[in-house]
């Protein structure tokens, strides 16, 4: 069985490391093809290497641009890969603009396409991720649901027949990784010391930074944080922060480069809590114990919430009080799986002989 998966951005790097990990060393053959839509070292090239996954077999480069013109460069430069390659599976990640396209460019190639992270709904279709999740779970042969939740959103848009609950892929990667990174001396922002209670913020999405008025008042919520912000800056937040004149360096933050995906998890293990808009910096948090704020009106993610461990803020004017909160108690639930997800997976493929008509068909 050949299985084809392919990846752009740091959510898939992550995802696609378990499923290299149960591959390796079994009969099946496993082909990963980078898009290049993130382009950032340390934002690519760099989890390949921390993760210990093989260098990508084809990296096809196609750097940044707007969603149509990113969608449609990956769109025409994987056809031709994926008329070479013939696999029997291609893999698709989570709700970036590579996942779409890989989607479409499978489908409408007759090729099998599984869909890792299905069912996920935050139901703001301002949202580009929206469109891109829902699209491939309907253009999908099997879907691979991480949650209950997603099951039941995806029986509610008939798609049961497709639907497999596997848990979610990222557990295993954050449990191997917290458990390589103890004990690790911490990378944070000049200005942040690990022997003093500090928190983690990254902010990235376009509903925060392409609106002025919104970002700067993240920016001053930030800023009066009651501890330290040790605030990785993601390019997109570094450019409109310095066309808009935002200064990053007011009151308790502290700027500094994004982490590779090891060093984050010793940050959040470090921290008292994390300050994001990433779904899966959320999650992370949550199977790290520690509380999330999620600057969103809404998360995919609805399990952290329920329990306790995250809190919506849609004004940044409530995010300094939420973050003096108390801890919640410690959780025993496992909502996302206890770690086996990738083999899950690999076995589901495998039983399913691409030769076979499928659901979707």
């Amino acid at each position: 069985m050949r299985i084809v998966s392919i990846v752009g951005a740091r959510p898939e790097f992550i995802q696609v490391a378990p499923l290299c990990w149960a591959l390796q060393g079994s009969e099946h053959e496993h082909v990963v093809v980078h898009t290049g839509q993130h382009y950032d070292r340390l934002m690519s090239d760099v989890f390949f290497a921390d993760l210990r996954l093989p260098a990508p077999g084809v990296m096809l480069g196609v750097g940044s641009g707007s969603h149509g013109v990113q969608t449609g460069r990956i769109l025409a430069e994987l056809d031709p890969v994926l008329a070479e390659l013939a696999p029997d599976w291609v893999v698709v990640f989570g709700d970036t603009n590579s996942t779409i396209a890989g989607a479409l460019s499978a489908v409408k190639m007759h090729l099998p396409v599984a869909h890792i992270e299905a069912g996920l709904r935050s139901f703001n279709r301002v949202m580009p991720e929206e469109i891109n999740r829902i699209m491939t779970d309907h253009a999908a042969d099997v879907l691979f649901a991480p949650t209950e939740g997603a099951v039941r959103q995806l029986a509610s848009e008939g798609l049961a027949e497709r639907t497999h609950l596997v848990g979610d892929i990222k557990t295993e990667v954050t449990y191997a990784v917290r458990d390589l990174v103890a004990g690790r001396r911490l990378q944070l922002p000049e200005g942040v010391s690990p022997d003093e209670p500090f928190l983690v913020a990254t902010l990235h999405r376009a509903e925060n930074t392409d609106d002025p008025q919104r970002l700067a008042g993240l920016v001053e919520g930030l800023a009066r944080a009651p501890h330290p912000v040790a605030l990785l800056v993601h390019p997109r937040l570094r450019d409109r922060c310095a066309a808009l004149g935002i200064d990053l360096h007011q009151g308790a933050l502290r700027p500094g480069e994004p982490l590779d995906y090891p060093s984050m998890v010793a940050a959040v293990i470090g921290s008292v809590g994390v300050v994001t808009d990433s779904g899966g910096l959320q999650k992370e948090a949550f199977l790290l114990q520690r509380q999330c704020t999620t600057v969103r009106t809404e998360t995919e993610w609805v399990e952290t919430v329920d329990l306790g461990w995250n809190v919506l803020c849609p004004d940044p004017a409530d995010l300094p009080k939420l973050l003096e909160r108390a801890v919640p108690e410690p959780s025993t639930a496992h909502p996302y799986g206890t770690g086996d997800t990738a083999q899950q997976i690999v076995d589901v493929l495998s039983r399913l002989s691409p030769s076979a008509p499928h659901p979707g068909s």
